[in-house]
């Protein structure tokens, strides 16, 4: 399977485009907190947390991360999200990935936590949030980076999942939630429809943006279903949308951001390669692009190795990449104050 690295080693555009990809400010939009873990960190907690279907060898854990199908990787996903046991192990998983992102010249990111599962091994809401919240502050105070969180329903937990995570939410919200999310297999969303839009509804109500997943794995339909019944502001993947020119005739006019995440894609079998991926379809039909990691160590990328991809893979150049990276400023939740810092140091460099 072809990762970034792969590109990176072959033939490309000049070492300059690296360089400006790596000077480049960037936000960051759909990362996930337990898929952001270094294989280090996973090595460290499996090791501390022994027994279970996660290997403690870092050769074999990379072999299990080698996934045939969505499926698969949601099995690799939970079990190791199973092995964060501690408010602790959640405070680390957090700066450990705003270490990450700092270093690639990551200004802002929405990380997307799972509260649920972090519930299911026994922590209690206000040890979660509380966590994040620390988290947060020793993120800025030492890697210079805002970090904001989305919640996300994992839907293969169906009804109590939705419930849980809507009542975390709204009962003990980290001061840095800004949004509302929906994640895990799309194809079970339809058996609990009512409870997801419930959960959305009460989120949205309390003044949460809208941000679930959808066309990932599925076609046209999921990607309607968020926009419609759950009133998304942006799309997580959305990639099927080119499926129905109708819909691509919607997000064309409304201008709802896709957030799109090729290594991602082509790991979990949803494109056969990056040579595949409907990136410039996407940015050709007029649509709302911004570009993201999802599960970095997981996938063997980061967010400057996805800038890369569209380097080496696509053809972009300068200004396509600085216009990548002002739609995720624009997109973000960010306030027009902080909008206006990272896009004049965006402006700067291109």
């Amino acid at each position: 399977m072809a990762t970034t690295e792969d590109h990176l080693t072959g033939a490309g555009p000049a070492p300059s485009l690296h360089s400006f990809i790596d000077a480049l400010p960037k936000v960051e939009l759909h990362v996930h907190l337990v898929g952001s873990a270094s294989v280090p960190t996973v090595l460290e907690l499996a090791r501390r947390h022994p027994g279970g279907p996660v290997p403690a060898n870092e050769e074999e854990l990379r072999t299990f991360y080698r996934f045939t199908d969505f499926p698969h990787f949601a099995t690799v996903y939970e079990s190791v999200s199973s092995l964060v046991r501690t408010p602790e192990d959640v405070a680390t998983l957090v700066l450990g990935t705003a270490r990450d992102l700092a270093a690639q010249n990551v200004r802002y990111v929405e990380l997307t936590v799972t509260p649920y599962t972090h519930q299911r091994m026994g922590m209690p809401m206000p040890a979660i949030t509380e966590a994040l919240d620390l988290a947060v502050r020793q993120a800025r105070d030492r890697y210079g980076i805002r970090v904001a969180y989305i919640f996300d329903i994992p839907g293969e937990f169906g009804p109590e999942g939705c419930r849980a995570t809507a009542r975390h939410a709204l009962e003990h919200p980290p001061e840095a939630l800004v949004g509302f999310g929906l994640g895990g297999i799309e194809q079970m969303r339809a058996a609990i429809r009512d409870e997801i839009r419930d959960a959305f509804r009460a989120a949205r109500g309390a003044g949460l943006r809208s941000l679930p997943h959808g066309g990932e794995m599925s076609g046209p339909e999921t990607i309607w279903e968020v926009i419609e019944g759950l009133g998304a502001e942006r799309v997580g993947h959305g990639i099927s949308c080119l499926d129905d020119p109708r819909l691509v005739a919607h997000l064309r006019e409304t201008q709802i951001p896709l957030e799109v995440c090729p290594t991602s894609n082509v790991c979990t079998g949803q494109v056969p390669d990056l040579a595949a991926h409907p990136l410039p379809r996407l940015i050709e039909a007029g649509l709302f692009v911004t570009l993201n990691s999802d599960d970095p160590p997981m996938f063997d990328t980061t967010l400057n190795g996805e800038y890369r991809v569209a380097a080496d893979v696509f053809g972009f150049g300068r200004a396509e990449l600085a216009g990548l990276a002002r739609n995720a400023v624009a997109a973000s939740s960010l306030d027009a104050a902080g909008k206006q810092a990272i896009v004049q140091e965006i402006d700067a460099l291109a």
